[in-house]
């Protein structure tokens, strides 16, 4: 099968790998219909995951149809429509239980696909723990529909679960990509009294006006101005920063109002640094980290529902055969391209 794998720091290439085969009671085999290529994906071929291992196949978002199932699986059955999760995670070690899959305590715990076993830009991928990855797609939601809920749309979902946003509050996210925009859906689920958005590229700032008229979009340099404008208690109440640079990551904690939450979305390419005594007194909360990304299959509900839709994020869509062209159209973000879909 074709397998799009990580050869060597800065090289991927588009190898015909075997099959993969079942090889524990818990995994499941998906036959790939739709992936995506992330921005981690980018951080892998660019040396930025100390944890990816040359010669995985790479690939953490997509959906697809299970093929064949391990004795003991009992959540999906051959035929099921599925989004995969993108962690890996038992269920039943004590970070699972707590909701905490991100840090499961099992060898192949937390982001796995793509990263340190083989991923799904290829034409099958086996799922580990298969109950825990994967949920089956309601009947009337798209595998395009479906497409992001594993990741992005997952990861989203997380960040406003644990940004404490209450209705009416003001909410300010960093970062109008396709994690920014997913978290600002999510967001609105909250209830909160606005939401704005920044980023420095004006097309998607455009992007924002036209598909979501509510939401207030602002350019780095007016934020702070923004901010002030449309808060009520000297900053925004909740920000979830997604844009993962040292310019945003500054201008999170100093948009957000005394005794704040800042959650911290995005995955950053060096360390990043508190400057403690600037910002004393303002007694802010920090949440980081990776997603817990076990709430799949209320996000499809919500899908089902109509109260999220990602399918405006997927702006270009090309064979997997095709996917070399894919990774230089996302990775040089030209004709204004959110997410790129590859179709297996």
């Amino acid at each position: 099968m074709l397998a799009y794998t990580y050869v060597a720091p800065g090289r991927f290439e588009l190898l015909d790998k075997p099959k993969p085969t079942l090889l524990h009671d818990r995994d499941a085999i998906v036959r790939v219909t739709l992936g995506s290529i992330c921005t981690s994906d980018l951080h892998i071929k660019h040396s930025s995951v100390p944890r990816a291992v040359p010669g995985v196949t790479v690939g953490h978002e997509m959906v697809g149809v299970v093929t064949e199932v391990g004795a003991t699986v009992t959540a999906v059955q051959p035929g099921d429509r599925v989004a995969v999760n993108v962690e890996t995670f038992c269920g039943t070690c004590f970070f699972c239980r707590n909701g905490w899959v991100n840090n499961c305590t099992d060898p192949n715990g937390g982001w796995a696909l793509g990263c340190r076993i083989d991923g799904g830009q290829a034409e099958y991928v086996r799922v580990p723990y298969a109950d825990q990855g994967l949920s089956k797609i309601p009947d009337h939601v798209t595998d395009l529909q479906a497409l992001l809920v594993g990741d992005v749309l997952a990861t989203g979902y997380w960040a406003a679960d644990i940004s404490e946003i209450r209705p009416g509050d003001t909410v300010l996210i960093l970062g109008a990509g396709p994690t920014g925009l997913c978290t600002m859906q999510c967001a609105r689920l909250k209830r909160p009294g606005r939401i704005i958005i920044c980023d420095a590229d004006p097309r998607r700032l455009d992007f924002v006006s036209r598909h979501y008229p509510e939401v207030i979009p602002t350019a780095p340099e007016q934020v702070m101005e923004t901010v002030q404008r449309y808060s009520a208690h000297g900053g925004a109440d909740a920000v979830l920063e997604a844009a993962g640079t040292p310019e945003s990551f500054r201008t999170a904690w100093m948009c957000a109002r005394p005794n704040a939450v800042v959650t911290v979305v995005a995955l950053y390419d060096g360390p990043q640094v508190l400057p403690l005594p600037e910002m004393y007194g303002k007694n802010l909360t920090f949440k980081t980290g990776g997603v817990d990304g076990c709430k799949c299959r209320e996000i499809l509900a919500l899908i089902a529902s109509g109260q999220l839709d990602t399918t405006p994020l997927i702006t270009h869509t090309f064979p997997l055969k095709d996917i070399e062209a894919a990774y230089d159209l996302f990775e040089h973000r030209r004709d204004g391209v959110m997410k790129v879909a590859i179709q297996g």
